[in-house]
């Protein structure tokens, strides 16, 4: 059956969707990084995560990633 649908999405939401998955992945790592550490016992580990510094870079990169998730959600319903 022939149609003339195309699934093919735009470079930016393909973007988007790789930079939620290894954004989610960083988080993750943390998450182990920050559980073996307490576990194990070492204390420089876990100030470093749990500083502002890093919060706050990681939420800078959460708003980006979103961002591009708009921008490119708003040019698909425009198609």
């Amino acid at each position: 059956m022939n149609t003339n649908l195309n699934n093919s999405y735009n470079l930016l939401f393909k973007w988007s969707c790789k930079g939620l998955k290894y954004f989610l992945l960083t988080l993750f790592g943390f998450v182990i990084a920050y559980v073996i550490s307490k576990v194990f016992g070492c204390d420089t580990i876990v100030q470093i995560l749990l500083s502002p510094f890093v919060w706050e870079w990681l939420f800078r990169i959460a708003v980006l990633i979103l961002c591009f998730f708009g921008i490119a959600i708003i040019y698909e319903s425009t198609r």
